[in-house]
């Protein structure tokens, strides 16, 4: 089904240009951020155990697979530039759809993008400072430069992704090495009861979510699967390889960091990679971490800019009010309009969290409940669509059905119940809220001066 809107040329659409190598490094680059580097120790001490905290790393590879194969599914049989939001068209309608596109556009996406580059601007203001604001002339910057790499061309911002993807993983097997160097102090008389757990740790629950918000951004994958040359089933090697080697890198880096510091030194740590980067390389291994974690978060930026400017393309298709957001550069293969807006308000939100840090950082962090409530909405457009469009041809189908878009659905219900219990538990809910309110009065004004969707 042809969702491109009479107001966007029919020649003007995304065209397959990317490998599976790139598509899996735009995969890749948004999944493995900053998170591997602080969630380690906090799954340690919640897991209090090494084979439950393995465990636990472990089952979040495998659970990101069954929700990958899921998504593999709607993605090989409704390849669009909207991804997510596509499929929740289809199964619910635009006026659902319309409000993922606006907590996405407003908030999760952008929001993400200018979360990163702050983590980069501070430690590119350890290396050499710009001043009191020195943090946000660099996120302000990193915003304008990626966006405009992006605007070049998804063939520049692709090559790009695949530089920064290689580097930064390059950086976490650096990091395994050194865990492999460093022996642990074995000695400690409180390791050897602490590393074996007769059963389920109480907060075993708690060590997942932290583990699951790791692995979180493979669903990106979506949104370049009109993109990925090789037909339909492309997309779903693309998916497949980019969590499989995920999984093994985040296993690979666990272990070695155990290695390296032993259980009770994880626990004890705020900086895992640094901790053993120092022990193994001295101070410059210390300052090498530095860098690692900065190509990350720029790895993840260009990635996450990729696919974010992906959704406001496809809402611009389906709203006639919003459709100079459907420009599609052809030469370029790239959503022009869109991607200006998403960086537009990228740098709006790069300004107020220089003003208000703490509300910046609150505002994004809190949205995660309308997050997992769309991301179990699109597990549940899976059996929707199967019931709704039976005799579709589906290049791929989930194997095991419907067992494990049953876990898949199960584990993004559990996830969107944690996440609020702890939005609440801040009294923050009230953001996810705002925010949303916003996009219902946005989606108000549309519809009452004519913006209907259009089937």
């Amino acid at each position: 089904m042809n969702n491109t809107s009479p107001a966007s040329p029919p020649t003007a659409a995304p065209k397959p240009i990317l490998s599976i190598f790139d598509g899996a490094m735009i995969i890749i680059g948004i999944v493995i951020g900053a998170g591997i580097f602080k969630t380690p120790s906090l799954v340690a001490g919640v897991t209090g155990s090494v084979d439950w905290m393995l465990i636990a790393w472990v089952l979040g590879g495998v659970l990101s697979l069954i929700g990958a194969l899921c998504y593999a599914e709607l993605a090989s049989t409704f390849p669009n530039a909207g991804g997510d939001y596509h499929f929740l068209t289809r199964a619910y309608g635009r006026d659902v759809s319309f409000f993922f596109a606006w907590a996405r556009g407003a908030v999760i996406t952008t929001g993400s993008i200018a979360l990163l580059a702050f983590v980069f601007g501070d430690y590119m203001s350890r290396v050499v400072s710009l001043g009191p604001d020195s943090s946000a002339i660099y996120a302000a910057g990193t915003v304008i430069l990626l966006t405009m790499v992006n605007i070049i061309g998804l063939r520049a911002s692709s090559r790009a992704q695949n530089i920064l993807t290689i580097l930064e993983v390059s950086g976490l097997l650096l990091v395994i090495v050194a865990g492999l160097i460093v022996t642990a102090p074995v000695a400690a008389p409180s390791a050897a009861p602490a590393s074996v757990s007769p059963g389920i740790p109480p907060l075993f629950g708690l060590a997942m979510v932290f583990v699951l918000l790791t692995y979180g951004g493979w669903n990106e994958g979506a949104y370049i699967s009109a993109e990925v040359k090789g037909g339909p089933r492309a997309i779903v090697r693309t998916l497949v390889i980019a969590i499989v080697l995920i999984t093994l890198i985040y296993v690979g880096f666990v272990l070695a960091v155990l290695h390296g510091l032993g259980l009770a030194g994880m626990q004890s740590s705020k900086a895992v990679g640094a901790d053993v980067m120092q022990a193994a390389f001295g101070p410059f291994g210390a300052q090498l971490i530095g860098a690692i974690v900065g190509i990350a978060t720029l790895t993840s930026i260009n990635a996450t800019m990729i696919v974010g400017a992906r959704t406001n393309y496809a809402v611009g298709r389906d709203w006639p009010q919003l459709s100079f957001m459907s420009s599609w550069q052809g030469d370029k293969n790239v959503p022009l309009i869109a991607f200006l807006v998403q960086g537009a308000i990228a740098l709006a939100l790069v300004g107020f969290g220089a003003l208000q840090k703490d509300g910046f950082s609150t505002m994004v962090e809190f949205t995660a409940p309308v997050f997992w409530l769309f991301f179990l909405l699109t597990g549940i457009a899976l059996f929707v669509l199967r019931f709704r469009e039976p005799t579709i041809v589906r290049p791929f189908k989930v194997p095991l059905y419907p067992i494990l878009p049953i876990i898949f659905v199960a584990t993004c219900l559990y996830l969107f119940y944690s996440s609020v219990t702890y939005a609440q538990s801040k009294q923050a809910v009230s953001i996810a809220l705002y925010v949303m309110l916003g996009g219902l009065i946005v989606w108000a004004i549309l519809r009452i001066t004519g913006g209907r969707a259009s089937r």
